[in-house]
């Protein structure tokens, strides 16, 4: 079957469709943030941990980045998914030519934290739906401007260890909400999904099945 499954989830919404009725899709993630923002959009799916190496060559750009990543998440449990379609995400920041992923340590996301500071910086999200007939994949960006930050503000944000596991050292939907001046664009694609697009995609692949189109 693949990798083993971390755990169902089944959302109930003004747009949501029973589990038995449609395959619920297969989430390749290990991000708990994403299951949650699917609670708006009526969604039920599936939550396996992908078994992908992420690799950045340097030259590449952040949008290719993602996209091969969340490629790469999708096709490595697409063998376990049976009839369900796999979604894989990847989401990074960029900040002038810099990539920003996660950061490995609380310096690193102090630094990054730092260079971000009264600055406008893109978040990026990279997607793949796919099926055993067809494969899609696509990206999506938000502008979001952080507030100039003091060094006690800093420290504030890092004490609670939201940088963990977070592109660019923050969570918008935790207490780095404080740090955003101004957003353009899609709030959940700053979460961890691109949900606009992830939306437009299952209308125009699967019209109805999940609620849209």
């Amino acid at each position: 079957m693949g990798a083993p499954l971390a755990v169902r989830v089944h959302l109930e919404g003004s747009q949501a469709v029973s589990s038995h009725v449609v395959d619920p899709i297969l989430l390749a993630s290990t991000r708990p943030q994403r299951p949650a923002t699917h609670e708006h959009l009526g969604l039920s799916f599936d939550v396996v941990a992908p078994a992908y190496v992420e690799n950045d060559p340097p030259e590449a750009g952040a949008a290719e980045l993602v996209r091969e990543h969340a490629r790469g998440k999708a096709r490595s449990v697409v063998a376990g998914a049976g009839n369900r379609p796999v979604l894989g995400v990847d989401t990074a920041v960029s900040l002038g030519g810099t990539i920003y992923g996660k950061p490995a340590s609380a310096e690193e996301a102090e630094r990054m934290l730092e260079e971000l500071a009264g600055e406008t910086h893109v978040v990026i999200s990279g997607l793949c739906l796919l099926t055993t007939g067809w494969e899609v994949v696509e990206h999506a960006s938000t502008r979001v401007t952080f507030r100039e930050l003091t060094p006690r503000e800093l420290a504030r944000n890092l004490t609670h260890g939201e940088w963990r596991g977070r592109a660019g050292g923050y969570a918008i939907q935790g207490r780095g909400a404080a740090l955003v001046e101004r957003l353009e664009g899609d709030y959940l694609n700053v979460v961890g999904l691109p949900a606009a697009l992830l939306v437009r995609i299952l209308a125009e692949r699967f019209a109805g099945t999940y609620g849209f189109g």
